[in-house]
């Protein structure tokens, strides 16, 4: 790869299932050794896209590079450089998970003893070692997902596709996998995380990108992002309705603008960050009011989304893309299962 491209490059990609736009022009980069958040609800279009970097998927236009490499003209190469993980753990049930992960190498073309050593040295990372001989139908969900994202780093990726990969799995699993992720971006992986989750993409992500509807609506960091829907602002309740009036007109010399909600009895002052809660609890003192609460409130991914898209994250939703995609190959071909094929990409494919 050239040092001056970035590790995944999208230029305008599109995708068409018939009437339906799954994918509407998209642009973005991934810096090597850094981690861009895909988000968006169901349907907004995060699955395709990686299917059309992992070469599941041609796009309808636009064009696409993962280390340098087309994924239309140049998919042996590509995959050559990739791992996947999908939505949902493709491991074989009836093998040991020592087996999952030998398979895979000897799928990619290495012998015996160097897929041996692989397996030990990922069963060891993964804290799977204990369970290594087990059939991984017995594994928990966590397992399972360790066990994914293992055996999509046998052959050594540059860049790794880790589509919504804490999906089903509990709390504790979603730790897990955070932790993962972050410890392989300090070894320099590039990711390309999708997610539908605010709070991962906010933790994981370098930079994100947001989509709605197939198309990019917003891109930049965490903080970029929340900068753009406006400021922080301190939420102080009052013991009474009464007590709101003298409120105001302890704060208005600190803020002109206040937002006052009789109702919950709360007045919210913009700030600039929290240094500010001081002098404001100073005027409310010198005014004689009494506070039941004080609560700093800064602006979330949430905010974000529906900045951009007007509707709550939580509640939007379009079809799935795998629900509207027609079958790929000729007439009467089953189509592969998408969440099946991306066991079989785990770096340097076959010699």
């Amino acid at each position: 790869m050239n040092e001056s491209e970035a590790a995944v490059v999208v230029e305008g990609v599109s995708r068409r299932f018939g009437s339906v736009i799954a994918l509407d022009a998209v642009d973005l980069r991934i810096e090597a050794g850094t981690v861009l958040g895909l988000l968006g609800h169901n349907g907004a279009g995060k699955t395709t896209l990686v299917r059309i970097l992992a070469t599941l998927l041609p796009p309808t236009a636009g064009r696409a590079r993962i280390a340098g490499f087309d994924v239309v003209s140049q998919p042996r190469e590509v995959r050559r450089r990739i791992g996947l993980t999908g939505q949902y753990a493709a491991v074989d049930e009836l093998l040991t998970g020592r087996e999952n992960l030998q398979m895979v190498g000897r799928l990619l073309g290495e012998n015996a003893s160097w897929s041996r050593r692989r397996a030990d040295d990922l069963l060891e990372r993964f804290a799977l070692a204990d369970a290594a001989d087990r059939v991984a139908g017995t594994y928990s969900g966590g397992m399972r997902r360790r066990l994914d994202v293992a055996v999509s780093l046998v052959g050594h990726p540059v860049v790794l596709f880790l589509d919504e990969p804490t999906t089903g799995l509990d709390p504790v699993g979603r730790n897990d996998m955070w932790a993962l992720v972050e410890e392989l971006v300090h070894e320099g992986t590039t990711l390309l995380l999708t997610t539908q989750y605010l709070d991962e993409a906010d933790r994981l992500a370098d930079r994100i990108v947001l989509l709605a509807r197939g198309a990019k609506v917003a891109e930049g960091t965490a903080a970029e992002l929340k900068r753009q829907v406006g400021g922080s602002s301190v939420r102080i309740t009052v013991r009474e309705a009464a007590d709101l009036e003298p409120a105001r007109l302890a704060l208005t010399p600190l803020s002109g603008t206040l937002d006052v909600d009789l109702e919950s009895r709360t007045i919210a002052v913009p700030v600039s960050g929290a240094e500010a809660t001081a002098p404001i609890v100073r005027a409310l003192d010198d005014g004689g009011v009494v506070i039941t609460g004080l609560e700093m409130i800064s602006p979330s991914l949430d905010d974000v989304y529906l900045a951009h898209t007007g509707h709550d994250p939580a509640q939007e939703g379009t079809p799935d893309e795998h629900d509207i995609a027609p079958p790929d190959g000729p007439p009467g071909r089953r189509p592969r299962r998408p969440g099946r094929a991306g066991a079989g990409i785990g770096g340097r494919g076959p010699r």
